[in-house]
């Protein structure tokens, strides 16, 4: 557990200026095996001290691997004078933060340490079933990873606290030859919050996935290329959280905003179907913990939801104390840093697309020619909406009933003009829980989600 070096730090505190003191350590833990040889296991801690100061309007920010008391009030100093620099040099700025209440926030809970030994034994054991009831597969793969970030923040002018967020998971691949001599390859995972120390493995669960990850391989080593041009298609939760995430999201992100994302125009107009509804969470939705429920950013802001769409209207942004007195919103506690060297920027926690009213089963009987997508391994978007995302399973429709399964391809479009042609949404939702956001390089912990969405989507062949 990271030890709390930052008590009586503020007595150093330079009383005009904001200032932000960070303890940080992440820790990264990886096993892997490639038809049961280990091909990664590796072990690693970043640990330090970071300080983020503002004198009118310019921040300075230092930040040192070395976490000491020494090494505190280094970085203290040195961000100090770097902001001392900044208005020196670029003259003052105006900058208003939004007022958030002084005050110290509940420990988050430690980290229980897994001997790596215990997760080779996961991989093993998992992989030993695969190669017991499937010995007809070309390849395969297993992985357990477990990921943490242990923060200790303290501020001038909001709040203090400690926090920790973690989640382990088990993914793994199977992967058979075609007829006509290709590789057809699948994914799946199993999560849980928290660390493998933290939790008993329900191997049976990871069974049951297998199992229905080989089902979905074998139809998709039949499956067909899908006809090329704008479809009817059923968008399965992970993939509209994907939609809602990488194409909706990131315009809807404060500071993209006020550099020109195609959000800033549209605050208060009707960007989706009046069916869809989509919320950034901070830790708690329907009563129950989100997959990486966040209670305070690091800027000491209380985390609370951020609601973007209500009602197919554009209502809200993600912002951090500095765009939430720009736009005169209420702070939202999105302000996340990914390691102890980086600066507080505006991220994404857990984004949903909220679900309706309608059952999946309707749904894909109203579809009389069309497809139902459902996995996704890659995207790419634009500022302005626009996105391509790779689909690797999914069903052709026919008539109302699912047909065959389709091969790798593509859909792509602009993201509002999708979430304006839904008609249906689906009453249950479905959370993709190892999700990675690499916002300017910072790659940090994100969940998304939604129900299935019925709309028109521009579809790839072959």
């Amino acid at each position: 557990m990271l030890e709390n070096l930052l008590i009586g730090a503020e007595n150093q505190f330079a009383d005009h200026m904001s200032t932000e003191l960070r303890a940080q350590e992440n820790r990264y833990r990886t096993v892997c095996l490639q038809k049961g040889d280990m091909s990664w296991n590796s072990r690693t801690d970043v640990t330090g001290v970071s300080a983020r100061v503002c004198d009118h309007g310019r921040y300075g920010f230092a930040a040192s691997a070395e976490y000491t008391e020494a090494s505190v009030r280094r970085v203290l100093r040195a961000a100090t004078e770097n902001a001392h620099f900044m208005t020196n040099k670029m003259g003052a700025k105006e900058m208003d933060f939004a007022q958030t209440p002084r005050r110290e926030f509940a420990p988050g809970r430690p980290v229980a340490e897994a001997e790596q030994k215990r997760m080779i034994e996961i991989c093993r054991q998992v992989d030993d079933y695969i190669v017991r009831n499937y010995p007809n597969l070309v390849s395969r793969y297993v992985g357990a990873n477990e990921e943490s970030a242990e923060k200790y923040l303290l501020t001038s002018d909001a709040g203090n606290g400690h926090s920790t967020l973690s989640r382990c998971y088990v993914d793994f691949s199977l992967a058979v030859e075609a007829p006509d001599g290709r590789t057809v390859e699948l994914f799946d995972a199993d999560f849980y919050y928290g660390g493998f120390g933290d939790n008993i493995y329900d191997f049976d669960a990871i069974y049951r996935k297998i199992d229905a990850l080989y089902l979905k391989v074998m139809e998709k080593r039949e499956g067909v290329y899908p006809e090329t041009g704008i479809h009817t298609v059923i968008l399965g939760g992970s993939l509209g959280g994907m939609l809602c995430h990488e194409a909706v999201g990131h315009t809807l992100e404060a500071d993209y905003v006020r550099n020109g994302s195609v959000g800033g125009a549209m605050l208060g107009q009707t960007v989706a179907s009046g069916l869809i509804n989509i919320t950034d969470f901070a830790h708690t939705y329907e009563g129950q913990a989100v997959p990486l429920p966040v209670y305070f950013d690091d800027e000491g802001v209380e985390a609370k939801d951020a609601v973007l769409i209500k009602d197919g209207q554009l209502v809200g942004y993600m912002n951090n104390r500095e765009m939430a007195a720009y736009y005169g919103m209420e702070p939202t506690g999105n302000a996340r840093a990914s390691e102890y060297i980086n600066d507080p920027i505006i991220r994404m926690r857990n984004t949903l697309i909220l679900p309706g009213q309608d059952r999946l089963e309707d749904m894909i009987a109203s579809v009389d020619d069309g497809y139902y997508l459902f996995e996704t391994n890659n995207g790419q978007s634009m500022l302005n909406g626009e996105f391509l995302f790779g689909v690797v399973m999914g069903y052709e429709i026919k008539k109302g009933k699912l047909g065959r399964a389709i091969l790798d391809t593509a859909v792509s479009g602009n993201a509002f003009d999708v979430l304006k042609s839904v008609d249906m949404v689906s009453d249950r939702i479905t959370w993709c829980k190892t999700g990675t956001c690499g916002k300017k390089g910072q790659s940090i912990m994100v969940t998304y989600g939604g129900p299935e969405i019925r709309c028109k989507i521009r579809m790839g062949g072959r």
